[in-house]
């Protein structure tokens, strides 16, 4: 029984300091895009879920929704600098809105076919505590995507 009551207290320590470690990564996160914001002189909107976006042309086309598939040209970067994913020498890709990174999903809405935005992802809408080909753990992403066309 007592074996019990450890492994139970044991369990609920663990969750509460994971939850813990989400909300320290977000503020982590959230300090870091705001030094990036005023070193770089971007004037950013952050929305309810912590992405940051700057609107770079408004578009002139439909919104696009999840359910669409979107054609973008599009640059990505960690705070850095170093560009870890482009397009804009090639062809534009064709990806289903709701295949992408949460902040994709939700920054692409913001803008019109032909518009270009800029999006600053904190972890937590990219890939999180998971590491990729040249991207870090808890990595925030910075993306210059032009929206090129919806379907």
């Amino acid at each position: 029984m007592k074996n019990t009551v450890v492994f139970i207290i044991a369990i609920a320590l663990l969750n509460a300091l994971s939850s813990c470690n989400t909300t320290s990564q977000k503020e982590i996160d959230d300090e870091l895009i705001v030094s990036y914001i005023a070193d770089n002189q971007i004037n950013a909107v952050k929305t309810d879920s912590g992405l940051y976006y700057q609107i770079l042309e408004e578009g002139t086309g439909d919104f696009p929704t999840i359910v669409d598939d979107v054609s973008v040209h599009y640059e990505g970067k960690l705070l850095d600098g170093t560009v870890f994913d482009s397009n804009l020498d090639s062809e534009p890709n064709l990806f289903p809105l709701a295949n992408l990174i949460l902040g994709w999903q939700e920054g692409l809405q913001l803008i019109q076919e032909e518009g270009k935005i800029l999006l600053i992802v904190p972890s937590h809408l990219g890939y999180g505590s998971q590491a990729l080909s040249g991207i870090p753990a808890n990595s925030v992403l910075v993306f210059n995507v032009e929206l090129l066309s919806v379907q």
